[in-house]
């Protein structure tokens, strides 16, 4: 509660330290290999991850999509677009907006990381029994759902 007096806090058993934590973790070890064999970043590779599931969106419904800043966003699109792994069109009734696309080059690329992506998640998940990975998927749905109400309040 926010009037309680301050109280030591215990990173190592804080659940949103906790996982934070796991999260940059798994990131950088899937990312490693994006890097290695494709030369991207974790944010260009979720900006192209983003584009390959859903075509079209602006810069602004990938930050909203990715839960990335605008300027993440913003640089790795800029990135992508000079490596002509994606391309950008105006939109015909508002030229603020530019929809993103991935590019032949960046389908490839997209293409080629998406069964890696997928052996990544599964050798991630093998530490977990099925009931262990059917539960987490509900407890990841209810921390989701929860996560909004801190976001609304």
């Amino acid at each position: 509660m926010p009037n309680e007096p301050a109280r030591r806090l215990a990173l190592d058993a804080f659940v949103p330290y906790r996982l934070s934590v796991l999260t940059n973790r798994v990131s950088s070890a899937v990312a490693r290999h994006y890097a290695e064999r494709f030369a991207l970043t974790i944010p260009e590779w979720r900006v192209m991850a983003v584009l390959g599931d859903t075509p079209g969106l602006s810069a602004r419904d990938v930050a909203q999509r990715t839960a990335m800043d605008k300027v993440q966003v913003s640089r790795a699109v800029a990135s992508l677009t000079a490596a002509r792994r994606i391309i950008r069109r105006q939109d015909a009734t508002d030229g603020r907006i530019a929809h993103l696309f991935l590019s032949r080059a960046g389908r490839a690329v997209y293409d080629e990381i998406v069964p890696l992506a997928l052996h990544l998640e599964r050798t991630l998940l093998s530490a977990l029994s099925k009931e262990e990975r059917r539960a987490l998927e509900r407890l990841l749905a209810k921390l989701t759902r929860q996560v909004r109400l801190l976001q609304a309040g």
